[in-house]
C-alpha cells in the first residue's frame, strides 16, 4: 500500500463522514412549510382582533399569546432547524435557557411597569363634578 493510497483513503473516509453529518438540511419545501405556517398564524390573530370575535381583554391576551408560542416554536424548528437531536442537546438546553431568559425579563418588566402605574400616576376621583365653578363672594 502506498503513501497516496493511504492518504485517500483517509481522504474518502473524512468525505464519507461529512455527509452523514447529523446536523440540519434545508429544503425548499420545509422553508414554504414554515413560510405558510408564519403567515397562517399571523393572520389568524389579526382577524380575532379586527373582527372584534374576542370580547374579553384576558382572553384576547390568552389566544394571541398561544399564538404568538405556537409561532416561535414553528420559526424554530422550520427556519433555525433546532430540535433534540442536533448537537447533542445543546440547542435545546440553550432554548431552554433563552426561554427562562425571556420570561424572566418579561415578568419583570411588566411587574416594574404595573407597580410604577399604580405608585406614580395621580389618581383621578371620578365621583367628582363635571364642572367645578368659582366660589361666590
Amino acid at each position: 500500500m502506498s503513501a497516496h493510497d493511504i492518504h485517500a483513503g483517509h481522504a474518502h473516509d473524512a468525505h464519507d463522514d461529512h455527509h452523514h453529518d447529523a446536523g440540519p438540511h434545508s429544503t425548499f419545501s420545509g422553508y414554504m412549510t414554515g413560510f405558510v405556517l408564519s403567515i397562517i398564524l399571523t393572520a389568524i390573530p389579526f382577524w380575532l382582533i379586527m373582527a372584534k370575535v374576542i370580547e374579553g381583554r384576558s382572553t384576547a391576551v390568552l389566544v394571541l399569546g398561544a399564538f404568538a408560542i405556537i409561532q416561535i416554536l414553528v420559526h424554530m424548528y422550520y427556519f433555525l432547524h433546532m430540535n433534540s437531536k442536533v448537537e447533542a442537546g445543546w440547542t435545546l438546553l440553550s432554548t431552554i435557557f433563552t426561554v427562562i431568559f425571556v420570561v424572566i425579563a418579561l415578568s419583570g418588566t411588566l411587574w416594574v411597569m404595573f407597580h410604577m402605574n399604580a405608585n406614580m400616576m395621580p389618581h383621578h376621583d371620578h365621583d367628582a363634578p363635571a364642572a367645578i365653578t368659582a366660589p361666590q363672594s
